[in-house]
């Protein structure tokens, strides 16, 4: 099995989207080095503590920064923009960056509903998302006898489409078209088992995967101690209690004592949601993470963490790194 990272590119408290674009880069560079097999960054918009709005841009920049590492998104919103204009986009990165390029599709707009609608997609239309991905799948494709669209570059790039989700919705899309499928389980994990379930069973081989390949999402906080672990986790939670209290701000810094700063209610609901996790030192964080693996049985984990501190974070994802390769996972070759 593999492991990979993802990335929201956060803009922590004292901090600006400058600095936070240089973070990632220093983390990609570190993902590499520690055998990480993908480094996604996902899409969001209007959020003050995310610089990863423009994904494919910043995804062809840590692509440049980086020499093996599969580099893509978790996901692209594809609600938010027209099939063409992303094959377009990851054509071009697949022509620059050959074989290193992920596309994984979210069906959710990743923002807002105002936002959503200044993004200029037709809020009243139906669901178009089954048919969108289809229309992807055929621009990387090979062009067919007549075809009169092309992405120009993209076109036979075949670069890899993953479907990703929270529900059981994606994972019958990603079933049914034969993909791979990622489920959010690091902040919406209510469905993870029926979800993993329906995706095995239904899965349809095709050319693209003969078999069903499941990604298991994880919250990692690792640091040399297990004090230090619950201390850099506690920004993580504030960040979720500030967003499902309508106030989304930069990523704050830690504190001692979570409770002094915020409802035990919400302490409780934000850490039910978050509770695929591991915290703690690396023995701490291996215990956890082989817990998880071995009940959920993934073909592959991808790791994430909001940690305001950028060598904090890095340090929690070299922890991580280290326990998943005792636990047999494969390293990614690095140059």
């Amino acid at each position: 099995m593999r492991y990979s990272l993802l990335d929201l590119s956060p803009i922590s408290e004292g901090h600006d989207a400058a600095e936070a674009i240089a973070a990632s880069v220093a983390l990609a560079q570190t993902a590499e080095a520690e055998g990480y097999q993908r480094f996604w960054l996902a899409e969001h918009h209007n959020m003050p503590g995310i610089a990863s709005a423009a994904t494919s841009v910043l995804i062809g920049h840590v692509a440049q920064q980086t020499k093996t590492i599969r580099v893509g998104s978790g996901g692209i919103m594809l609600p938010n923009h027209s099939p063409l204009v992303i094959a377009e986009q990851f054509g071009t990165l697949a022509t620059m960056f050959p074989n290193r390029i992920d596309l994984g599709l979210g069906r959710a707009p990743g923002t807002d509903m105002e936002t959503a609608r200044a993004l200029r997609r037709n809020l009243q239309a139906p669901d178009t998302f089954p048919q969108d991905v289809v229309e992807l799948m055929a621009y990387f494709g090979d062009p067919e006898p007549g075809q009169r669209l092309h992405a120009i570059p993209g076109e036979g790039t075949k670069v890899p489409l993953w479907i990703l989700g929270s529900s059981l919705y994606g994972a019958q899309l990603a079933a049914h078209l034969g993909l791979p499928y990622a489920f959010a389980s690091h902040f919406a994990p209510d469905a993870l088992e029926q979800a993993t379930e329906v995706y095995r069973r239904t899965f349809r081989p095709s050319e693209f995967l003969a078999e069903p390949h499941f990604m298991l999402a994880v919250n990692v906080f690792g640091a040399d101690t297990v004090d230090e672990a619950k201390f850099i986790r506690t920004s993580a939670q504030l960040a979720m209690i500030n967003l499902r209290s309508g106030r989304p701000g930069k990523l704050p810094r830690p504190v001692e004592r979570i409770e002094d700063h915020a409802d035990a209610g919400m302490i409780r609901m934000t850490d039910m949601g978050g509770r695929i996790r591991a915290v703690g030192d690396k023995p701490q964080v291996q215990a956890q993470l082989s817990s998880l693996i071995d009940r959920h049985q993934p073909d592959e984990v991808i790791l994430a963490g909001h940690i305001h501190d950028p060598a904090a974070r890095r340090r929690s994802f070299e922890i991580a790194a280290a326990a998943l390769r005792d636990l047999g996972f494969e390293a990614a070759s690095a140059a």
